[in-house]
């Protein structure tokens, strides 16, 4: 917990950790109490029996909402963490809601390529695992290594992308997640309560993610606005830092649905 303000809570995406939030943490807390956390696997909480699936996850976060005495607390989520937010906003555990290119909306050929690609991916990620630190800091490298993931990875802060790659490598669960989120069901809509503020992010350069499936996540959260990050990858944290501060300060802190 970190700040003063307005409650915040802020869900990471696969393989990551709390630290994933790590570009927008300090901005945030200026104007909000943030609270990140680690999902079971991830990070210093350990697995659970359905820890590899997103409805277990998704249970996960509800109880530690409720645990916490959180319910209708402000919510943010990157990637996998922005379905659950979506999920937390479709049960009406929760307030103003920021969905950061959201997974769950993936069909047909979309869904082989989200699970090849990743499993390519991590399997690189755990062979060159020792040599990350290092490789990171090349821009060159990072360019190579993040081109799915980021609009101009040679941009990124070098210690941010080590940290977030060994978090990838060392998720015992990610695996498990990455088959059970290709073959899932499409995640359902819409939020619970139409008066809850409620906003989808999505980058237009998202190659994981792809924005032919904001459409989709709009259509089953109608109540929705759809942000757009130009010159943007999966994750704005990383590609728009300032933009997704701004973004999360002007949609959360009331919970009420803005005029529009």
């Amino acid at each position: 917990m970190l700040g003063e303000g307005p409650r915040l809570l802020l869900v990471h995406g696969l393989g990551g950790t709390l630290h994933s939030w790590s570009t927008i943490v300090p901005a945030l807390s200026k104007a909000r109490e943030v609270t990140a956390i680690d999902l079971p696997g991830h990070g210093q909480t350990p697995a659970t029996a359905d820890s590899g699936t997103f409805a277990g996850l998704a249970d996960s976060v509800e109880r530690f909402i409720l645990e916490q005495g959180l319910d209708g607390v402000d919510i943010v989520g990157s990637s996998l963490g922005a379905r659950i937010v979506l999920e937390m906003a479709r049960r009406g555990r929760v307030g103003a809601t920021v969905a950061l290119d959201p997974g769950g909306f993936w069909r047909g050929w979309e869904r082989t390529y989200f699970r090849t690609t990743l499993a390519a991916s991590i399997r690189l990620l755990r062979g060159l695992r020792p040599a990350l630190p290092s490789l990171s800091r090349s821009a060159v490298m990072r360019s190579a290594l993040l081109a799915q993931l980021s609009a101009r990875p040679w941009r990124l802060d070098g210690e941010v992308v080590g940290a977030e790659l060994q978090s990838f490598a060392s998720t015992k669960t990610f695996d498990a997640l990455v088959r059970d989120l290709a073959t899932g069901p499409e995640q359902k809509g819409p939020a619970a309560d139409p008066a809850r503020t409620l906003v989808i992010g999505w980058g237009r350069q998202d190659r994981l993610c792809l924005p032919r499936q904001a459409a989709r996540a709009q259509e089953a959260f109608p109540s929705a606005t759809l942000h757009w990050f130009s010159n943007c990858g999966h994750f704005p944290m990383w590609d728009r830092t300032d933009e997704t501060v701004q973004l999360i300060l002007a949609t959360t802190g009331s919970g009420l649905r803005h005029a529009s």
